[in-house]
């Protein structure tokens, strides 16, 4: 692992939304509570946030209030932290390790409509812009080095590549990874790419370096990757259960694989209650269902996903052991 200041559990968040289709705001103040208090950051509108049906003013908003509810947690956690340190007399302020980073996913096909809007979240508060592939046309690896540099050029936020086979149908090039690394503008890779050999070349990449991270956005690998030098993961079941990936991320850091190992185990096991059966757009909605039980959100999704049948959303209750 580098010194590279992005780094830990980065769980991409839901997009919250009413029965209408509309940003649900008080769901994103809620949710990004709950992220504070277990330590972790929130990647907005990624796969898992439905990143590419999100309207350009909802994408806004949620933005502005996930940041503006980010800055109320840490103003919070700072008095209290300032609190602790006169009762016990201790003079250095604001000490807090735990700060969270506001990633931003950007998605679409037109270039200026994506570089616009990735200006308008960095003005807004957002740290990273965390950018995959445009998809309706198959990209050579040169065109897809050029995408980025020129997008990395434009903006004025640091750029995280996202590589995400399973939805965008191609796949970057280590070798093009590996150019694009020594752009001053762009600081890591959230790779979510099912390929252990791949992992080990990406994790090499970001080695010896403090200006490139690399995050790995395969959950079940979350141990491993920590374990072979990873900066983070980026867990989808962390909206359930974002504390227990925080102690993951502590324990393989501390080097105590064992624990890191058992809790790998453990979220896979619920992880498998939304996902095991379901097609990608279907376990959503079934995480949604979950995380509903905790009172963060209700299961509606944005066109043109929609939610499960009343037996399945019960069925998931039962499998989580919670009664009505």
């Amino acid at each position: 692992m580098n010194n590279s200041k992005y780094r830990g559990v980065v769980v991409p968040m839901v997009t919250p939304v009413t029965q209408d289709g509309r940003l649900d705001v008080e769901a994103v103040k809620r949710i990004i509570e709950f992220f504070a208090e277990a330590g972790v950051s929130p990647l907005l509108m990624g796969t898992t946030g439905e990143g590419n049906s999100v309207s350009q003013a909802d994408g806004q908003l949620f933005v502005e209030t996930a940041v503006k509810a980010r800055n109320n947690c840490q103003l919070s956690l700072q008095r209290h932290t300032l609190k602790e340190r006169i009762v016990n007399c201790q003079c250095s302020m604001f000490n807090v390790q735990y700060s969270m980073v506001i990633y931003a996913g950007l998605t679409g096909n037109c270039f200026t409509e994506q570089v616009r809007q990735a200006e308008v979240y960095t003005a807004l508060g957002a740290d990273v812009i965390v950018a995959t592939l445009p998809t309706y046309y198959a990209l050579t690896p040169e065109q897809m080095y050029d995408y980025y540099k020129t997008l990395a050029d434009s903006i004025t936020g640091p750029l995280m590549l996202y590589n995400i086979l399973s939805t965008t149908h191609m796949s970057i090039p280590v070798d093009v990874i590996k150019r694009l690394a020594d752009h001053p503008n762009i600081v890591g890779l959230k790779d979510s790419e099912r390929d252990l050999e791949r992992m080990a070349q990406c994790i090499e990449i970001a080695q010896g370096r403090d200006d490139f991270a690399y995050f790995c956005g395969w959950a079940a690998q979350s141990a491993h990757s920590l374990e072979q030098g990873g900066n983070g993961i980026v867990p989808s079941t962390g909206n359930y259960v974002p504390e227990m990936f925080r102690q993951l991320y502590d324990a393989a850091v501390a080097g105590d694989m064992a624990t890191a190992n058992r809790l790998q185990d453990e979220t896979n096991e619920i992880a498998k209650i939304y996902q095991k059966d379901r097609t990608l757009g279907q376990s959503l909605t079934a995480l949604k269902v979950m995380m509903q039980t905790k009172g963060l959100c209700e299961p509606w999704m944005l066109m043109p996903l929609t939610r499960l049948s009343a037996e399945e959303e019960q069925a998931i209750i039962v499998k989580l052991g919670i009664r009505n």
